[in-house]
C-alpha cells in the first residue's frame, strides 16, 4: 500500500481543513495509507475514514492581516514553538514514509509557515526514492500585490514541486487568472474539479418546506460583522417574519457571540455553528454567507437561494473574484461588503427570495475522487519511467 502525507494549515476559517479532510478520505478510499497532518485549531466533527491524523501544536491568527502567528491561547509563537512544530512535522514525515506528499496551498500561500515547510521539503528532496510532491490549491488564488512574491512562489514550485492540483474547473476559473507567472511554471497544472461534499443542486429550490433565512460565516474569524448586519437587516426585509437563524463560527469569541445574542430580534435564533450545517442549509429558503470555497459549494448544493457577501478586508481578493463569477452566472445575489448595510442586505434577501430565474451550475465537482485517481496515475507513470530507465 502506497503512503501519502497531506499537510494542511488553516488559520482564520476552516475551509482549507475541510477540503483536505475530504481529499484525505478519498485517497484512503482509493487504497492509499493516508497521514493527514494539520496545524490549525482542532474543530471537531467527523474525522475522515481510514486516515491517520497528526495534530501539530496549533497556530492561529487574530485577523485577516495574518500576523503575528499565535498559539491556541492567542499568544504570539516564539522560536521554541516553531522548533517544536518543525520537529513534530519531520517526525510525522518519517513515520509516514510516503510515496507522495500533498501541500495544501503552499507554495501559493502559507508563506509564514516556511520555517517548517522548507525543512520538510529539504528532507523530502534528500529521501531516496524521492516522494512525488504536489501542491493542492483552490480554484482562485489570493492576488499578490508584490510581483516579487509571485516570483518567489514560482521559484519554490520549480525547485520542489512535481505537479499542481487545482481543485476547480477551468471553465469557471483558470489558474492563470490569479497567478501572473503561470506561463513560466515548470510543474504541470491539473484540474481535479471542485471538492464538493454533496452534488450541486441543478436549480434553486422553491419555497415549499423551506422557512428559514440561514446566516453563516464559516469559521467566523472575520464574519461577526456580517452576522450582526444580518440581524439588523431582518426588520427591513419583506421576509422579516420568517425565522432568521444566525450561526456563529468557532472562531467568534464569546464576547462576539454575546453581542449577536443581544441584538437578535424575537424571530431570530443565534447559535454556535453546527456540525449538521449542510442539513440546516437543506431547510433554508435563503442563505446569507461569505463566499469562501467550501461555503459556496455547500450553499449551492443545498438548493437554497444564495446571497453572498464576499470578504474583502485587508486586501483579500479571492472571495470577490468568486462572487463576481457566481453573479455573472446568475447563481447568486452578491453584495459588496464595502457597501454592506442592513438596508442593502435586506434588499438582497428580498431579491433572492423573489427571483424566478436562476442560472445552472455545470462544473465538475468530484474533485476529491479525481485527486486520488490523478495521484495514483502520476505515481504509476513515475514507476514505469523508473523501470524503463533501469
Amino acid at each position: 500500500m502506497k503512503s501519502v502525507l497531506v499537510y494542511v494549515q488553516h488559520l482564520l476559517g476552516i475551509g482549507h481543513l475541510m477540503r483536505a479532510r475530504q481529499i484525505a478520505e478519498a485517497l484512503a478510499d482509493h487504497g492509499f495509507d493516508v497521514h493527514l497532518v494539520t496545524g490549525g485549531m482542532p474543530i471537531g466533527g467527523r474525522m475522515p475514514r481510514g486516515v491517520r491524523t497528526v495534530q501539530l501544536p496549533a497556530i492561529r491568527v487574530s485577523d485577516a492581516s495574518f500576523t503575528p502567528l499565535r498559539d491556541a491561547t492567542f499568544e504570539p509563537i516564539d522560536d521554541a514553538y516553531r522548533t517544536r512544530r518543525r520537529e513534530l512535522l519531520l517526525a510525522a514525515y518519517a513515520e509516514a514514509a510516503p510515496s507522495a506528499v500533498l501541500f495544501e496551498t503552499f507554495p501559493f500561500g502559507r508563506r509564514a509557515l516556511r520555517f517548517e515547510l522548507l525543512p520538510l521539503l529539504e528532507r523530502i528532496d534528500a529521501t531516496r526514492p524521492r516522494p512525488l510532491v504536489v501542491s493542492s490549491i483552490r480554484e482562485i488564488l489570493q492576488l499578490q500585490h508584490k510581483p516579487e512574491r509571485e516570483r518567489e512562489m514560482l521559484a519554490w514550485a520549480a525547485r520542489w514541486f512535481d505537479a499542481i492540483f487545482v481543485h476547480g474547473d477551468r471553465r469557471f476559473a483558470r489558474f492563470e487568472d490569479t497567478f501572473s507567472f503561470a506561463g513560466e511554471l515548470l510543474p504541470p497544472v491539473h484540474y481535479t474539479g471542485f471538492v464538493a461534499a454533496r452534488p450541486i443542486a441543478e436549480r434553486n429550490a422553491a419555497d415549499g418546506g423551506r422557512d428559514e433565512i440561514v446566516v453563516s460565516a464559516g469559521g467566523g474569524g472575520v464574519g461577526v460583522d456580517l452576522l450582526a448586519t444580518a440581524l439588523a437587516a431582518q426588520p427591513h426585509s419583506r421576509f422579516r417574519d420568517r425565522t432568521w437563524r444566525v450561526l456563529a463560527g468557532p472562531n467568534i469569541t464569546d464576547a462576539g457571540f454575546e453581542r449577536l445574542q443581544s441584538i437578535a430580534g424575537k424571530r431570530a435564533i443565534v447559535e454556535r455553528a453546527r456540525v449538521d450545517f449542510a442539513d440546516v442549509l437543506q431547510r433554508a429558503f435563503v442563505s446569507i454567507s461569505q463566499a469562501g470555497y467550501n461555503t459556496t459549494l455547500d450553499v449551492l448544493a443545498s438548493g437554497a437561494r444564495a446571497v453572498f457577501v464576499p470578504f474583502t478586508g485587508n486586501g483579500e481578493t479571492e472571495q470577490r473574484a468568486r462572487g463576481l463569477r457566481l453573479a455573472a452566472l446568475d447563481l447568486a445575489v452578491v453584495v459588496d461588503d464595502r457597501a454592506l448595510t442592513p438596508l442593502t442586505l435586506a434588499q438582497a434577501v428580498d431579491d433572492a427570495a423573489t427571483r424566478e430565474a436562476w442560472g445552472r451550475w455545470d462544473f465538475a465537482c468530484d474533485g476529491a475522487t479525481q485527486t486520488a485517481v490523478l495521484l495514483a496515475r502520476l505515481l504509476d507513470d513515475r514507476a514505469r519511467a523508473g523501470r524503463s530507465a533501469a
